[in-house]
């Protein structure tokens, strides 16, 4: 018998009629001799209408209440997934976050998951039950609802997995796996049978929407093997794992886009130490994530440093910069949110050369301006002009032979 974790997202549970379709599946490996924990997301569209009137409520809303509102679109998909279950002939029952109970930190909205209790659902599994846990919150130490995150729920899920020690954890969304680049914007785009932990958390940070970057952490971490799967067939599919010799092989695996994103430009900073700590440490301060990052050479004791951020933190890192600009005696603080992100990921980038090269060619080819440029061993990531952004993912997924198949 194994212990399988199923995840199933918004777009899964967007009905009743989804709803039944899930509960199909779960009751698929229900049958297999499985024992079954399901993490389930709210309807998809949900989570924005809670968010939404919470604005509505309020310009800034509370961060507890808006915890407690927006963590409300979950409790409705567990227990209807249960209650169908049920009224299947098949024990369920559903539990919230505090319910488990998952323990996070205190950072409202983008809480991260200090520990799970994990007796009730194991008491529950030995009784044959399935057990449905609400995905994307938690609590904390004092008992108020947190939530993880957009995408939370896939953290939800596997960090489940990690403490529950199951034997794999499947993620079913809308896609039928991990491809090479979106194949909304590259018809060329091919899925891949596996992808390393490494890679794809580099994919999910730089733009790729198919897992949560923190449950990619997890997943490495604690070697919970996670397979993403579409819930509306049962063809495909794609394993992410530990690295092999056969991934290394690969100079370049998948190629990712990011429209999200703001840079920002404080122009004529004083050349001298403790500048970068007044700017970033406001930003930290506030749990705004900065990105890249690029100096430029000292011309008479001033430099520029631009940076890029989410563009959905871009009002609030905007204000903070210009009062630390004010603060060390900056000329001035110049936005740009008419850009993109475009990255190349791939474990074999580590052993290869000119790989850079011919990111940087096949972009100049096109006429595309490269504004920013950071690097790691497994990726590349240039900042561009957005209405690019179509235009380089084709001609890199057709610079590195992506279409080919393996």
């Amino acid at each position: 018998m194994a212990l399988i974790v199923q995840k199933f997202g918004g777009t899964s549970v967007a009905d009743i009629d989804k709803i039944k379709n899930v509960a199909q599946k779960v009751i698929r490996e229900k049958k297999a001799g499985n024992q079954v924990v399901v993490v389930l997301s709210a309807m998809a569209g949900e989570t924005d209408r809670l968010i939404a009137l919470a604005h509505q409520a309020a310009e800034s809303p509370n961060p507890r209440e808006y915890d407690s509102l927006i963590s409300t679109g979950e409790q409705v998909t567990v227990t209807l997934l249960s209650i169908v279950l049920n009224s299947m002939g098949h024990s369920a029952k559903s539990f919230l976050g505090f319910q488990v109970k998952i323990l996070t930190d205190k950072v409202y909205k983008k809480a991260r998951i200090e520990s799970i209790e994990t007796a009730e659902i194991k008491k529950e599994l030995k009784k044959g039950t399935i057990v449905i846990v609400a995905g994307f919150q938690g609590v904390d130490k004092d008992n108020n609802i947190t939530t993880l995150g957009r995408g939370g729920s896939d953290t939800s899920a596997v960090a489940l997995a990690a403490a529950l020690k199951a034997d794999r954890c499947d993620i079913y969304t809308d896609v039928d796996g991990v491809y090479t680049t979106d194949p909304n914007v590259c018809e060329k785009a091919r899925r891949l049978n596996k992808i390393s932990y490494d890679e794809m958390l580099e994919m999910a940070m730089t733009g790729a929407k198919v897992l949560q970057p923190r449950s990619v952490e997890m997943a490495k971490k604690y070697n919970v093997p996670v397979y993403v799967k579409s819930t509306f067939t049962d063809e495909g599919g794609t394993l992410v794992t530990k690295e092999d010799k056969d991934m290394e092989k690969e100079v370049v695996s998948g190629i990712t886009y990011d429209r999200d994103q703001a840079k920002i430009t404080v122009v004529q900073v004083p050349d001298k130490p403790g500048i970068a700590a007044a700017l970033f440490m406001p930003l930290s301060e506030q749990n705004i994530s900065v990105d890249m990052i690029i100096q430029n050479a000292s011309l008479q004791g001033h430099t520029d440093l631009t940076f890029t951020v989410s563009k959905k933190d871009l009002k609030e890192a905007r204000k903070i910069v210009n009062n630390a600009a004010k603060k060390i005696s900056a000329k001035k603080v110049e936005v740009d949110d008419d850009v993109a992100k475009i990255s190349i990921i791939g474990v074999g980038m580590a052993s290869h050369s000119g790989v850079a090269a011919t990111m940087f060619k096949t972009l100049a080819d096109e006429g595309i301006n490269i504004m920013m440029i950071s690097t790691s061993e497994i990726k590349i990531s240039c900042v561009i002009q957005r209405k690019y952004t179509e235009l380089a993912v084709s001609a890199l997924h057709d610079a590195f032979g992506l279409e080919k198949k393996k």
